[in-house]
Formats: C-alpha cells, sequence, structure tokens
C-alpha cells in the first residue's frame, strides 16, 4: 500500500525542507509555514517544565510526592502488557492498541505517528493514520529523526479536529507549546519514552556491530533486565547483556549533543507515556492525566495491569556511569570492563542490579549527569537556559552542583 496516497488509511503527505537550526533533533516545527516558532517551541532552547505540566496535568510534578521528582507528575504508574500481543509491534502493543481503538471507535479523526521507509524498515516516515486497520503499518520501532510535528498542518488542512500523536519528549515538548494555536477539538498525546536517538545511518552501524548480518534483525529492544534483544527474519530471537553491547566502539560523536542533553527522558508533558523502564518483563504505563486515563479505559480487560517491582539500589550503578560519563565528556576513552568479567557481571545485574522503579529511577539519574557534564563542556553559555531545576535537585546526591552563571 503506498504512503503517499491521501485516500488511503494511512498517508505520507510531501513535507517542506526543514531549516538550518543549531541543537536541534528536527520535531518537525522547522518545516511549518512559520519556522520562526522554533523559538518557542524548542526543548533546546529554554524549557520551562513547571509552567507547562501545571498547564497540561493541571499541576507541576510535586517533589514531595514519592517519585514525581523523577518521573514527573502521574495519576498511577503501572507494569502492563496486552492479554493477546499484537504481533509485529514492540512488546505486547500497547501503543499501537490504542492507536487503533481511537480510531475504531471514531474518538479521532486522525493518528499522528511514524511508518517504516519504503526502502529501510529502521528510518521512520512521519505519517497521518486515518482508519484502524492502517495502525498495522506503523508497528514496531523506528531509529532517527522525523519531522512529526510538520504533519499538523496536513491534518489541520483535510479538516481533522479530533488528533491523537505518537512522539517522543522533543516532538512533544514542541506540540504543547504549539497547542494552544493548532485549534484541534480534542487532542491525545501518547509519549515514549527516549534516549539517545541517533541518525538512521548511524543506527545502521550499531546493527553491524552486533551481527554479522544486520540486514536480517527484524526487531531491537532494550530490556529492563539489562539486555537487548534482538529478533531475526529466520524466527531466531538473541538477548545481548548491556554491558556486552560494543558502545565503546562506536564514535564519539555517535549520539548527538542534543540526545546527550535531553532533560525529559520520560516524556512528561504526553497524557500517557509507554515505556519499559519499569516494567521488568512488561510495559511501562505514566497515566499522568485525565486523557491518558480515558486512554488506559478504552482498553478495558485487554489490558493486564499490576503494580510496578520495585528492588535493588541505584546508588553503584550511577555513580559508575557518572565516572565514565567524566571521562568521555572531556574527551577520555571509557574505562572499559575487562573481556572475562563482562559476562559475570551481565549474569548478576539482573539478579542483584536496581529493577522496576529503581531501574526507571537510575536512568533518569543517569541522563540528568549526563545532560549537565556534556553540556558542561560543550555549550557552557547553555546550562542556565536549558537545564531546568528539577535536573539540579537529581544529581545533588552525586556531588553535581550549579558552578557560576549557570543557575537563576
Amino acid at each position: 500500500m503506498s504512503l503517499d496516497d491521501p485516500a488511503q488509511p494511512v498517508w505520507a503527505p510531501p513535507l517542506r525542507e526543514a531549516a538550518p537550526r543549531g541543537l536541534c533533533t528536527d520535531c518537525g516545527v522547522s518545516r511549518l509555514a512559520e519556522p520562526q516558532q522554533c523559538g518557542s517551541a524548542c526543548q533546546f532552547i529554554k524549557p520551562d517544565y513547571a509552567a507547562m505540566e501545571a498547564r497540561v496535568h493541571g499541576r507541576a510534578r510535586d517533589e514531595a510526592k514519592p517519585d514525581e521528582l523523577f518521573f514527573g507528575p502521574f495519576r498511577q504508574l503501572l507494569r502492563a502488557s496486552l492479554k493477546a500481543p499484537i504481533e509485529g509491534a514492540q512488546w505486547t502493543g500497547i501503543t499501537s492498541r490504542i492507536g487503533e481503538k481511537l480510531l475504531e471507535t471514531g474518538a479521532v479523526d486522525a493518528v499522528l505517528t511514524m511508518a517504516p521507509d519504503a526502502d529501510d524498515k529502521w528510518k521512520p516516515v512521519p505519517v497521518i493514520v486515518t482508519k484502524a486497520e492502517g495502525m498495522a503499518q506503523v508497528r514496531g520501532m523506528r531509529m532517527g529523526y522525523a519531522p512529526l510535528l510538520a504533519l499538523l498542518e496536513p491534518a489541520r488542512a483535510r479538516g481533522y479536529k479530533r488528533v491523537a500523536i505518537i512522539g517522543i519528549p522533543c516532538q512533544v515538548h514542541a506540540l504543547r507549546a504549539l497547542e494552544k494555536s493548532l485549534g484541534f477539538e480534542r487532542l491525545y498525546v501518547i509519549g515514549t519514552p527516549c534516549s539517545d536517538n541517533t541518525t538512521t545511518a548511524n543506527f545502521h552501524e550499531f546493527l553491524g556491530l552486533l551481527s554479522d548480518k544486520p540486514e536480517t534483525i527484524t526487531y531491537l529492544e532494550f530490556r529492563a533486565d539489562y539486555h537487548v534483544e534482538l529478533r531475526f527474519e529466520d524466527g531466531r530471537k538473541k538477548a545481548i547483556p548491556f554491558l556486552m553491547l560494543p558502545l565503546s566502539d562506536l564514535r564519539p560523536d555517535f549520539f548527538p549533543l542534543t540526545c546527550r542533553t535531553c532533560v525529559d527522558y520520560t516524556n512528561a508533558l504526553a497524557d500517557i507515556t509507554v515505556g519499559y523502564m519499569g516494567g521488568t518483563g512488561e510495559q511501562w504505563l505514566i497515566v499522568r492525566n485525565e486523557r491518558g486515563s480515558e486512554l488506559i479505559a478504552l482498553l478495558g480487560d485487554e489490558l493486564k495491569t499490576g503494580a510496578p517491582e520495585n528492588a535493588g539500589n541505584r546508588a553503584g550503578p550511577v555513580k559508575g556511569f557518572m565516572a565514565n560519563t567524566e571521562r568521555s565528556a572531556g574527551g577520555l576513552p571509557l574505562r572499559r570492563m575487562p573481556k572475562w568479567l563482562r559476562p559475570i557481571v551481565g549474569w548478576l545485574m539482573p539478579r542483584v542490579g536496581p529493577k522496576g522503579l529503581e531501574f526507571g529511577r537510575a536512568r533518569v539519574e543517569m541522563k540528568a549527569i549526563e545532560t549537565i557534564l556534556h553540556l558542561r563542556r560543550e555549550k557552557p553559555r547553555r546550562m542556565k537556559a536549558m537545564v531546568p531545576p528539577h535536573v539540579w535537585k537529581l544529581v545533588a546526591p552525586y556531588g553535581l552542583k550549579p558552578e557560576a552563571g549557570e543557575q537563576d
């Protein structure tokens, strides 16, 4: 089925060229008729999460409540899976099924999301899905920058008033900044956590380090049990411990500065975040507001839910990450664990390392540390504008404090 046919249930409209920008993940705003809106919408200019959370969710994160400092405002934290997993979807396919239900019930006219490029299954193509059966074409993970928000104008031009958007944090931040001017009667925002995105070309380079036949890999997922799961065309599955990943073999610029300095790993401005960090073998849902609760209710008894696990201690792994990040941010090579020790530690980590919510807290603290160390070295004049107050609180237990001129 062609993606460029507006009569089909999945449509990839032609988009403008991106306007040149500095720190940019091409969320799509620079491709709109008024690309200057980047100045007020971009996450990498001067984000005000407290104000935006209050506007979107009715309140900012309450640091006195357990875990809101880490994960943002929420009503519920759930471990979840579909009772009947969707074939070809990531994990069990909760995000895909939410999109299907929104279209089946008429709750939305369209879902704005990503489909695979016809010539490269890993390359994301922004598409407008208008029928439930079209969601089958957008299942699974893509890797690379994709101007999702450039679809806002084609969606409005076709008269869509009720819209759902499935996006990563930098896309969702910009969307929320523009939300009032869009004129949609109803907007549902389904977010996924995001960390260390890169170009699709770089991702192919990474796949080439994981397999001697990377073209046969059909699925990749980072799991909360400290493994990356690969699936292959012939049905084989392979789980690689995080410690065995060839990350130290990647070029220093493999991950761009934007992704190394992202302060919103958990997609705090979405109505619901669907990810893996706190899932311990299942997906992890952060239900943030009334619209998020509506999306969970749509799935009804199709969804199996439970309380997230919470075990282990994150302090050691986070300190180790910080030490390595200090070296890499200073231009020094990473300390490599001896090869003979990696399988042993890889076996131990799922058993004694942080699990569930503690794993999620560890990952959020790691991202906060990474943000400050890399930004301090590469763009020190941006520190004051780009690092929100709550990020400093996340890194304080590890001895990181604002230096002169880094905080209001």
